[in-house]
């Protein structure tokens, strides 16, 4: 049952000792303030890297064809490598079970127009897997399919700012548009997180860009996804293995670097998982160093409390006031205390970061922010801390004789 008499005492009692509550409550609201800004500045942290990953599948593997630097099996340094359509079959039959999405590409820079309006863009021509490597989003239309490839269709899917870039009065799909004389037909419109040069991206069926720009089957460069059941190592290791199979089928040098380049990006996030997971411990521990300090400073405070109290422990005794009554007095005083110096750093916390925001990012951290349930859950444990302190010295001073407290100095 709610008894108004007891909280009426209990918020007396805080306001005859603003000194001791203030006290009290800055301990508690440093220690979550601090807490909270340790964590929003790692969370940051941590983001500035996702950031770097978020364009495209994080594990991805690129595969580009280059120059040899070193003469091999009779052949002189020198040669170009050049991948073609049965290089991309090649490595789907060969580690078919450790490619999760696969496409080849080839690029051109062209002149787009549509009525009156006219730009220059880059084409990927791609395979239908391009969407689940690159993560584009699709805002209307479809994507490149297999049809398309098959038929070497003249289609097209642009990027969500080429469609603002040319089509000012209209929607594009269903509309043709003329790339560098040839009409291709708009099938789709794309956003992607990789930002407004991803934006400006138009994507175009291999098939078709093999049949029109040149009439062959070579392709500039093979993008891969490796199976996401694999750890880092093993990613690794399949990259690796995969480089020397296509050295020994382009007869290059094993030592030669430059005929084959295999672009692993397991090396890039096992990197960024190790710092992520080195930043969250630092935090934790200077975190948790944060509380322990709160901890032992509500402890210490609570205690100071109890003692300082005995003489009023021992009037409300000596009026006939219950040990439980008096220690719930000192414990829920405790609580309130500790439960809105916690509230009140948890804002300042956020609120720094928020101000803060516009800075950090000068420094490579974005988006700073921490979860309120750790905040909530660092609150909860000092509370606890707070009332485990104050119960003890509370629960025997209520154990003094009135005559006893009444003559402690």
């Amino acid at each position: 049952m709610f008894d108004l008499d007891l909280w009426r005492e209990i918020f007396q009692s805080i306001n005859m000792n603003r000194t001791r509550t203030l006290l009290s409550g800055f301990t508690v609201a440093f220690a979550i303030l601090l807490f909270a800004i340790l964590f929003g500045i790692t969370n940051g942290l941590i983001n500035t890297f996702s950031e770097a990953f978020k364009d495209d599948a994080i594990n991805n593997i690129v595969i580009y064809p280059g120059k040899t630097s070193k003469a091999y099996k009779g052949l002189q340094a020198g040669r170009q490598i050049q991948f073609k359509n049965e290089d991309h079959d090649y490595i789907l039959d060969e580690f078919g079970d450790k490619v999760e999405y696969m496409t080849s590409r080839v690029m051109k820079n062209v002149n787009a127009s549509f009525r009156n309006e006219k730009n220059s863009y880059t084409v990927r021509a791609i395979h239908p897997d391009n969407l689940f490597i690159e993560q584009n989003k699709m805002l209307e239309g479809r994507y490149i399919n297999q049809l398309d490839i098959d038929n070497k269709t003249k289609v097209v899917i642009i990027g969500r700012l080429v469609e603002e870039d040319l089509f000012t009065k209209t929607k594009a799909v269903g509309k043709y548009i003329d790339l560098s004389g040839i009409q291709y037909k708009v099938v789709g419109v794309f956003t992607d997180d990789g930002g407004d040069d991803e934006e400006r991206m138009l994507y175009i069926p291999i098939t078709t860009a093999q049949l029109l720009y040149g009439n062959n089957d070579y392709v500039d460069m093979m993008y891969l996804t490796y199976n996401p059941e694999m750890d880092y190592d093993k990613a690794l290791a399949f990259g690796v293995l995969m480089e020397k199979k296509l050295k020994n089928r382009f007869s290059i040098a094993p030592t030669d670097q430059r005929g084959v380049r295999v672009q692993n990006n397991a090396q890039g996030a096992k990197a960024v998982n190790g710092i992520s997971f080195g930043l969250g411990l630092m935090v934790l521990v200077i975190g948790f160093g944060t509380l322990i300090a709160g901890i032992v400073g509500i402890s210490n405070i609570m205690i100071f409390i109890v003692k300082e109290r005995t003489k009023e422990i021992g009037i409300r005794k000596a009026l006939g006031a219950s040990p439980r009554s008096i220690v719930s007095i000192i414990l829920l005083e405790s609580i309130i205390i500790t439960a809105i110096a916690g509230y009140i750093g948890l804002l300042a916390g956020v609120g720094v970061l928020e101000l803060a925001t516009p800075v950090l990012k000068d420094y490579f951290i974005k988006d700073p922010g921490v979860s309120n349930s750790i905040v909530i859950g660092a609150t909860i444990t000092l509370v606890l801390a707070g009332t485990i302190a104050g119960y003890l010295p509370a629960k025997r001073a209520s154990r003094i004789k009135p005559i006893v407290a009444l003559r402690n100095d």
